[in-house]
């Protein structure tokens, strides 16, 4: 079983016997998406921790965006709950590049790019290839597309 899944399970564990329902509510909904993407697909398989991190930054969106449509829809108490299950998963996730820190790893690939012949606004695919890697799991795909656009828009 891979560490992060472990760890996981034995926070849940930790939760229900500490009758902290939020958290354990959260974790396994968590636990139960990741076995859902162990058994997608032809054969059952484990996953890495590099998959199980991918869930998870995949249900803290989820919640993101709940919490979002909550809030629009006057619905406080669901946003707030949503939110704090967001919390709960953003333990579990690496730190969040700060702005500066994105903005120089964009800056890089957006060097890298032109050093490979790519400029001005067609150039964002390939910046986009390039920084995804450097940052995977570190800052949302719309954060890092918006830093491209600005970093381009700026050097094209």
């Amino acid at each position: 079983m891979t560490t992060l899944k472990s760890k996981m399970q034995d926070d849940l564990t930790a939760a229900i016997k500490g009758r902290d329902e939020l958290r354990a509510a959260t974790l396994r909904m968590t636990l139960t998406a990741v076995t859902k993407e162990e058994v997608a697909g032809e054969a059952a398989r484990e996953l890495s921790d590099d998959e199980v991190l991918q869930v998870i930054t995949r249900e803290a969106k989820k919640r993101r965006e709940a919490a979002a449509a909550f809030e629009k829809g006057g619905r406080a108490e669901s946003a707030e709950r949503e939110r704090a299950e967001g919390e709960v998963l953003a333990d579990y996730l690496p730190k969040q590049l700060g702005d500066e820190e994105l903005a120089a790893l964009v800056a890089e690939a957006v060097a890298e790019a032109k050093a490979g012949g790519a400029e001005g606004p067609r150039a964002i695919g390939a910046v986009m290839k390039i920084v995804n890697p450097k940052v995977a799991g570190r800052a949302e795909g719309g954060r890092v597309a918006a830093a491209v656009k600005r970093a381009l828009g700026a050097a094209g």
